[in-house]
């Protein structure tokens, strides 16, 4: 970047020109942090081991520049994720609707007055 000399003026020089670059595509997610939390908390059938290893394939795919193919394993990756966590949402509220009724039962037999 230099500074104009004095005797030059803006009208003598050429007008200049913009050209617009191309953005390169964003590149897809590959949802690999997801599927790591879903394998190690959430493993239902082995869903989340398969999240992880889709995720796996999707991330080797955006390095290698196949966006399509890193698209197609990585949305495979977050429906498989998301497979996981409703199955393991419904196994937890499960759980505990189950404890509480059997909490809540054992309490309402139980007698109050000491034994004599």
């Amino acid at each position: 970047y230099h500074v104009l000399p004095a005797e030059v003026s803006m009208e003598d020089l050429p007008p200049s020109t913009a050209v617009q670059m191309e953005q390169p595509p964003k590149p897809p997610r590959d949802h690999l942090v997801w599927s790591l939390f879903t394998t190690l908390y959430g493993n239902f059938c082995c869903l989340g081991f398969l999240a992880f290893v889709f995720s796996i394939k999707s991330r080797d795919r955006k390095v290698l520049g196949d966006y399509s193919g890193a698209q197609s394993y990585g949305s495979t990756a977050k429906y498989l994720n998301i497979a996981a966590l409703v199955i393991n949402t419904i196994i937890v509220i499960t759980v505990i609707t189950v404890v509480a009724l059997v909490l809540a039962g054992v309490f309402r037999h139980m007698d109050p007055s000491p034994p004599s």
